[in-house]
């Protein structure tokens, strides 16, 4: 997984000079203010945290909910 920022030129995506695979899947978000980009700290801290999910190194989302009502509940 890669993340990056591009720009919207002419309706069309503009990634610069990144080059992606033909037929690639990507995910696009839309930001609401007007400038959105990840500094290249932000970027790499991103890239680490995708690569520990994909290791697995994770809390699930159901299983944060229930230890935080825990929490709330003592």
């Amino acid at each position: 997984m890669k993340v990056m920022t591009a720009r919207v030129v002419g309706g069309k995506i503009d990634t610069g000079d990144a080059e992606l695979q033909e037929g690639a899947t990507v995910a696009v978000i839309i930001s609401e203010e007007s400038e959105f980009h990840l500094s290249d700290e932000d970027q790499q801290e991103l890239e680490l945290a995708l690569a520990e999910i994909r290791q697995g190194k994770h809390t699930d989302g159901r299983e944060l909910l229930r230890e935080l009502k825990g929490l709330a509940s003592r």
